[in-house]
């Protein structure tokens, strides 16, 4: 029997992929199957990385799909007791599945879901555990205030949490399928939230293990896709955390777009002083967040919309 299922979705992108495909094949050790989605690869990096990795199921796909979407196309074919999913930008230097699966058959029944502890590769804490994500917090962020969820980062063993770690968890694949994995109505985030959210809902739990480490690279750099990416995403996190209240769709959409106007504002003086693609990436983001808030669009429409864009201007 496969003991987990490996689920990871690379946007055509080799210098990520290789360095987790290859840790995972040097630590891990229990019985798993690993499928690769590879989203609008190009010819040449598919047929390479399946000449590399052979021992990999690689899932095509060459249309345009979110993050939710994409793991989905996987997820549905696993065979695995459990899923582990994990971002492309992820590495281990220690047996993190093998450890994990130990640990979670000490669990209770009810625990769904366990996630390492994220940390950046130098070190620094990144994710170990996360309160409920509310409305509240999600306001708080918006306006500028910094909510970490602090009692976690220094703790160790394993214990609860509410909301599971997108960038690495696992999790039991029944009860994945149960929920019908991710909701496909989130592009860019907040699909793990949306996920822990209806677990905790059903009467299931999220675990962390502190002592068991996975190390996410977790960007940093900015890219033309954001704008499509960002657009799509806060779209996706308006509606998430607004619910069925139009109230409070209209105070975050007012203060995102309100924030937005002065980020592109900013931007668009940089521009002025200096031209660089990074302000002209940056002021056309922040824009097309402002169009995407107005919109009655989907995250999906609105990333398809702006893609477009990127793939007209070369």
């Amino acid at each position: 029997m496969i003991e987990v299922s490996i689920v990871i979705v690379c946007m055509n992108n080799l210098k990520n992929l290789y360095p987790c495909l290859e840790s995972i094949k040097k630590y891990t050790t229990v019985s798993y199957e690993c499928f690769v989605v590879a989203y609008l690869f190009s010819k040449e990096n598919l047929e390479k990385v399946k000449r590399d990795f052979p021992w990999v199921k690689f899932v095509e796909n060459n249309e345009i799909r979110g993050f939710s979407e994409n793991n989905n196309l996987a997820l549905r074919q696993a065979k695995g007791k459990y899923c582990y999913v994990l971002n492309d930008d992820t590495l281990m230097d220690s047996p993190v599945i093998d450890k994990l699966v130990v640990s979670f058959r000490k669990l209770p029944e009810k625990v769904a879901v366990l996630s390492p502890n994220i940390k950046y590769p130098d070190g620094r804490p990144q994710f170990c555990g996360r309160n409920k994500a509310t409305f509240w917090t999600f306001l708080k962020s918006s306006l500028g205030f910094h909510v970490v969820d602090s009692q976690f980062v220094e703790k160790h063993g394993v214990f609860k949490t509410y909301n599971l770690m997108g960038a690495a968890f696992l999790i039991k694949t029944d009860i994945f399928r149960q929920i019908g994995f991710f909701d496909e109505y989130y592009f860019f985030c907040p699909e793990d939230i949306a996920v822990s959210t209806m677990l905790n809902e059903m009467g299931y739990e999220c675990f962390v293990d502190a002592d068991i480490v996975q190390y996410h690279i977790q960007g940093g750099t900015w890219s033309i896709i954001q704008t499509a990416t960002e657009p799509a995403h806060f779209k996706g996190s308006i509606a998430f955390y607004s619910g069925d209240s139009i109230l409070k769709k209209f105070l975050l959409s007012l203060i995102y777009i309100i924030r937005s106007l002065i980020r592109a504002f900013v931007w668009q003086l940089v521009l002025f002083t200096k031209r660089s693609e990074k302000a002209r990436v940056k002021r056309n983001m922040y824009l097309n967040v402002i169009k995407a808030i107005s919109s009655d669009k989907t995250p999906k429409e609105i990333f398809i919309k702006y893609y477009n864009v990127i793939k007209k201007h070369g």
